[in-house]
């Protein structure tokens, strides 16, 4: 381990030296609107970017992810992934436009996930400057409808239907450098709908108000007594209704997420929320819809996995704190299949998810050179044990 942790230092400078490119990888792509489930053109792109920097093999699956392979020197190992979420929060009706000015970058999913699959489609030219070469085959993946409803189907579908064993894998996210995920919790993203008749004439000011419908929801979910042991909780994240401030609304939306380290306590907590759901709307004679958005399964690797431990000595080279917190990437699906692997954030930055989302671009060369440090810990065999 000791000889490639010296060489990363260096490759921090050797990185900066080719930051045109890798700023405008980032840029153009970035730019490119890429919601879920309507990411074709951005993974196009990607997949242009990959072929221009001369990949031994651009191909996609059935599911459109768009992948390029880096040939290793050993056909016998087991090929290692990189990859990144194409899609992004933002529809088309934003501005994608990016500013960039001397030590940042602002726009509109520049943090979550641009950077990542920037600095993916960067890697061919990366090597290429730091004359690196690996026995495994590096496989890029850009994973299209990660995100929200999308439920990380593409991950899912590739990893279903890849034919070979994968020796690791390194999840690419912008924020925050030196992250260190390496454990999912459990999860279930849900959301109520209220749909209330609407009533005309007199009678219309006496009518139910699906906001304070889903308010009671609300309150008789904060009723809920929640194990410390294992570690539960209740987000309630969304509410949305109404059309103006005169008007009862009759339409109403509450989002929340259920999280444990168990999942058959997220399970349990899905039940008691579902009869509160099927009571209150017994009770109010409306329509109340629970509908499941996404789902994680509870799924770590030990801390003292020598990737992990291999890792966080890599971040603490580059003179990083590692922080180590539960990731709902395509990290968890590559650990339920029994795969190593860890998430990594590229930089610094702030409104990861509003319209002005800024990155900091001095960081990142640290970020990416911590990557490469954990490719070759994973090459030089750090998971065949």
């Amino acid at each position: 381990m000791e000889k490639y942790l010296d060489k990363l230092p260096s490759f921090v400078e050797a990185i900066e030296s080719i930051k045109e490119m890798i700023i405008a990888n980032i840029v153009f792509i970035g730019q490119i609107p890429a919601p879920t489930f309507k990411e074709k053109i951005r993974a196009d792109f990607f997949m242009e970017r990959l072929a221009e920097f001369h990949v031994d093999e651009c191909t996609t699956d059935g599911y459109r992810n768009p992948i390029g392979i880096i040939r290793g020197t050993s056909p016998s190992k087991p090929p290692v992934f990189v990859a990144a979420h194409i899609d992004t929060i933002f529809g088309k009706d934003i501005d994608h436009n990016y500013t960039v000015k001397e030590k940042t970058i602002t726009g509109a999913g520049i943090l979550d996930n641009a950077l990542g699959v920037g600095v993916l489609a960067s890697l061919p030219l990366i090597f290429r400057k730091l004359n690196l070469c690996f026995e495994s085959d590096i496989v890029l993946v850009g994973v299209m409808q990660s995100l929200g409803k999308g439920n990380l189907r593409g991950i899912r579908h590739l990893l279903k239907t890849w034919n070979t064993p994968i020796r690791a894998a390194i999840c690419l996210e912008g924020v925050e450098l030196g992250r260190l995920n390496y454990y999912s919790e459990g999860m279930v993203r849900c959301e109520v709908e209220c749909d209330i008749s609407p009533i005309s004439g007199p009678l219309q000011k006496f009518r139910l108000n699906a906001i304070l419908i889903l308010n009671e929801v609300i309150n008789q979910i904060l009723k809920l007594c929640l194990p410390q042991r294992p570690h539960s909780r209740v987000i309630i994240g969304k509410i949305s209704g109404g059309s103006k401030h005169g008007t009862i609304p009759c339409k109403a939306k509450l989002g929340f997420e259920i999280q444990s380290d168990s999942d058959e306590t997220v399970t349990s907590i899905y039940n008691n929320i579902n009869d509160i759901i099927e009571d209150i709307s017994h009770q109010n004679e409306i329509e109340l819809n629970l509908k499941t958005i996404s789902n994680l399964s509870a799924v770590s690797l030990k801390y003292n996995h020598p990737l992990v431990k291999s890792a966080g000595a890599i971040i603490e080279s580059l003179g990083l704190e590692p922080v180590c917190e539960p990731s709902e990437s395509e990290l968890s699906i590559f650990l339920s299949h029994n795969i190593p692997a860890v998430t990594l954030g590229i930089t610094r930055g702030e409104n990861i998810h509003f319209e002005n989302s800024t990155m900091e671009i001095e960081p990142m060369y640290k970020g990416i050179a911590q990557i490469i440090g954990v490719l070759m810990a994973i090459d030089g065999g750090v998971c065949d044990e």
